[in-house]
This record gives structure tokens, sequence and C-alpha cells, in this order.
């Protein structure tokens, strides 16, 4: 028997399964179509094989990173929440999506890691919190920087010439999508009927951290709570196909607690690089602040004897 595929995904907060959109959607998708995964959950991207969230680990492709490239295997593997669409429910699949990308994400990425009141009091608290040392201190920052990077890409240069005015337009383009969503679902099941599709995988993995998170400052949110279909929506996908809490499929016996199986393919390494950068961490902070020093005299000349490292962890303990 093959082993079954594994996914590595970012663990679960606010009443989800996993906490990243890109990870939610592989997770649902998944679900839909019965795919058989094995679900790593974790917190440290240094735990999956590729270094970064979500991963597809397989036996034909390798390792595969991107969300729309899994998707893509997964169909391949005849996991397919597509087939029995028509040639217009498929165009319009693309064109939902594609609204999605350019109208909400963009949004939803500001929401979370711009918005400064966000940021800091839920989003970076959060990873901050649920990371392990010494990642925590810097990861987070990372990734705020990485989202930048990637909200200045789909915005272009325009976002740093008037950046409230454009915050304003996308915000309000935002919001319609919202209401767009609502009108096309309706008091429908999923989108193109009584059966998901990869539509709603796309869907539910936008709306429902925007849905579930408790953001200090919610204006978009409160938007999508008055739209009461859509809420419902969400609420019914998380009852009916995330019903449990854990990294195993239903089927699928988890390994006891410790065994070698549980654990992550480079975890040693991960030890090791982890333990370096505490050690650099406190030895650079150490220095900074005065800790430790460098004194350079001659033999036998007396003087303050600096307090050495063996000494302040000691004295730490």
């Amino acid at each position: 028997m093959a082993a079954p595929m594994e996914l590595f995904c970012w663990a679960g907060g606010w009443g989800l399964p996993s906490v990243d959109p890109d990870c939610l959607a592989v997770l649902t998708y998944a679900r839909f179509t019965g795919a058989p995964l094995k679900v790593h959950k974790v917190t440290n991207p240094w735990r999956s094989p590729s270094g970064c969230l979500p991963a597809l680990k397989t036996e034909e492709e390798g390792v595969i990173s991107q969300m729309h490239q899994i998707i893509t295997h997964l169909r391949k593997q005849k996991y397919n929440a597509d087939y029995d669409l028509s040639a217009r429910q498929g165009a319009d699949t693309l064109a939902f999506v594609s609204l999605l990308e350019e109208k909400l994400l963009p949004v939803l990425i500001h929401t979370f890691w711009v918005d400064a009141k966000n940021y800091v009091e839920h989003t970076r608290k959060w990873y901050a919190e649920a990371m392990p040392f010494p990642l925590n201190f810097f990861l987070p920052n990372r990734m705020h920087k990485r989202q930048l990077q990637r909200l200045q890409l789909m915005w272009g240069d325009s976002c740093l010439e008037d950046e409230e005015e454009l915050e304003k337009e996308m915000y309000r383009e935002a919001l319609e999508c919202l209401t767009l969503l609502s009108q096309r679902l309706g008091d429908q099941k999923f989108f193109f009927g009584d059966s998901p599709a990869s539509l709603d995988a796309f869907v539910f993995s936008h709306l429902a951290p925007l849905l579930k998170a408790r953001l200090p400052n919610g204006k978009l949110q409160q938007h999508l709570k008055s739209l009461q279909n859509l809420c419902d929506y969400c609420t019914s996908i998380l009852s009916l196909y995330f019903p449990w809490d854990g990294g195993e499929w239903p089927g699928l016996e988890p390994p006891a607690e410790g065994t070698e199986s549980e654990e992550e393919p480079h975890k040693r390494r991960n030890q090791i690089l982890s333990v370096l950068v505490g050690l650099a961490a406190m030895i650079g902070y150490a220095f900074l602040s005065g800790i430790i020093s460098i004194q350079r005299g001659t033999p036998g000349a007396s003087g303050p004897r600096p307090i050495a490292l063996e000494e302040e962890e000691d004295e730490e303990e």
C-alpha cells in the first residue's frame, strides 16, 4: 500500500483548522474530495520539508510548496472537486477566483498584517505565542515584511504615493466583492448547488479567518458579519468538514505520542539551528548591553574583571 501524501500546514487557531488562508484552502479542498492526506499542523515553517507552508510531500513529484500547485496535484491524483461542473461553471470559477485575488486578498493582507492595531494586538501576538523560542523573536517580523512586499507588488508603486486614498478605494472594492459573493451564493448550500467545488474552498479560506479572528479594528469584518448567508456558509463548512480537531484524517489512526512517525523529517537540523540562533542572540545582546566586554591590557594590570558568560548564565539559572 502506497504511503499517504503528507501535508505540512500552519496550525489552527480562532476556531479554524489553520490560520493561514493558503493552508486552509488546501485543507478544505482535500476534505471536499476525500484525498488521503496525513496532516502535520505546525507552528514552525522550518518543520516543513520545503521550509515554507503549505507543503505537500508526495512520492511522485517530491515536495510541492504552492497552494495552487498542490491543488493541481490532487486533481491529477483524481481528487477533483470540479469534475461535475459544466463549462460555464468552470468559467465562473476562474472569474470568481480572480476576483478574490484581485479585490479581497490585498485587503485581507492589509487587515491582518499592515493595520497597526490588528497586527500588534492580534496577528503578531498569535504567531509570537504559537512559535517556539527563539523563532518567535524574529520570524513574525520577517513574515510581516514579506507580506508588505507582497502587498506592494499587488498595489504597485501607487501605494507609496497616496496610501490613504488607495486604502479607501481598496476597502470599497473589497466590500463590493463580499456583497457580490453574498448575492451569488443566495440561499444555496454551496456556490454551485448542494456539492462543494474548488471555488467553495477558495471562498471559505478567504472568509473564515476574517469572520473568526478577534480583530480590534474590524471594519471589513463587520461588513462580512452583516451578510448572514456568508456567515452561515462558513459555519456550515466548519461543522460538516472540520468537526474534529487533529492532524490525522478519519480512518488513519494517529501514532502514539513520542513515536518517530510523529516527528518531522528534519527535526535534528531544526533543533541545532534553533539552539545556534538562540545562542547567537544571547551573546549579541550580552555584548551590546555591556554584560560581556573585551578588555585589552598588559599582563598583571589591575582593574575590574568583566562578568564571564558562564557566570551570567549561572546567575540567570
